[in-house]
């Protein structure tokens, strides 16, 4: 009876993700989610024993998060990847739109690099445990004066332990085709530690991703790595300067790199 009910449901769950878009949609956004939850709770407690708290464990997250790429046949095309082919140390500051960003991170990111996130991951079971096990900054954005000591600390340790820090300016997820205003915390950190900033840029995802439409296709994603920005020399008061100039280059950079590929995808198609 156990048997029956069980092939009846997968059955179900089979018509459904074959018919319903909307269903499968969702299965492969849970997917992802399922995929690195579980990553955390089976290779963490052997992480912990064997290896200890580093920040070359992130790396190896990412490697075992790049398989996702091709269950959901995305593929990248990765432009200017000499720009992070620097032995110094930097901040890297990067557009976002959705959680599928982690895949985009995943496909280049450098040595010694790890990101800042929100304090709250910290306090989610195996994830916050593998994020603590890679050495990710936690932040408290409620508590700007822990954050700036945070942040200070975070520069003394940039320059004595050769980091690369991975930030997001926009400060929360953003699907919309113009980029929301920069956060300073990333700049004040590259100027306090001075250290370049690397802007990274991830073309749109609307071509083959749609939350509203509940759509999930294959589909290319470009990453423009653009030249480094000096900070050296600068101080504080140089942050706005710096803070609009770097989100006016990211701007222009993800609008030239998502046209390009709707360019692309109306060729191949006019082809097809």
């Amino acid at each position: 009876m156990d048997l029956l009910l069980l092939t009846f449901i997968l059955f179900v769950i089979f018509l459904l993700y074959q018919w319903s878009m909307t269903f499968r949609f969702f299965c492969k956004l849970a997917f992802i989610s399922c995929w690195v939850l579980f990553l955390s709770a089976t290779i963490s407690p052997w992480v912990a024993v064997f290896i200890g708290q580093r920040v070359e464990n992130f790396k190896l997250l990412c490697f075992l998060i790049r398989p996702l790429k091709y269950i959901y046949n995305i593929t990248f095309t990765v432009q200017g990847s000499e720009n992070l082919n620097i032995k110094q140390s930097y901040v890297i500051v990067c557009n976002h739109q959705t959680n599928f960003d982690l895949l985009a991170m995943a496909e280049i990111l450098p040595e010694r690099c790890v990101p800042i996130t929100k304090k709250e991951l910290l306090y989610w079971g195996p994830l916050g445990f593998s994020g603590w096990l890679c050495n990710l900054v936690f932040i408290d954005r409620k508590k700007q004066h822990q954050a700036r000591d945070i942040l200070g600390h975070l520069a003394e340790r940039i320059q004595h332990e050769k980091l690369r820090i991975w930030v997001y300016p926009e400060g929360t997820r953003n699907r919309e085709d113009t980029m929301l205003p920069f956060k300073r915390g990333a700049f004040h950190l590259a100027i306090k530690a001075q250290v370049p900033i690397v802007p990274i840029v991830i073309s749109s995802y609307n071509d083959f991703y749609s939350f509203k439409n509940k759509r999930f296709d294959p589909g290319n994603i470009t990453i423009q790595i653009l030249p480094k920005i000096q900070t050296q020399g600068l101080d504080l008061q140089d942050i706005s300067g710096l803070v609009e100039s770097t989100r006016r280059l990211m701007q222009d950079t993800f609008n030239d790199i998502s046209g390009k590929i709707v360019q692309r995808k109306m060729r191949d198609n006019e082809c097809s």
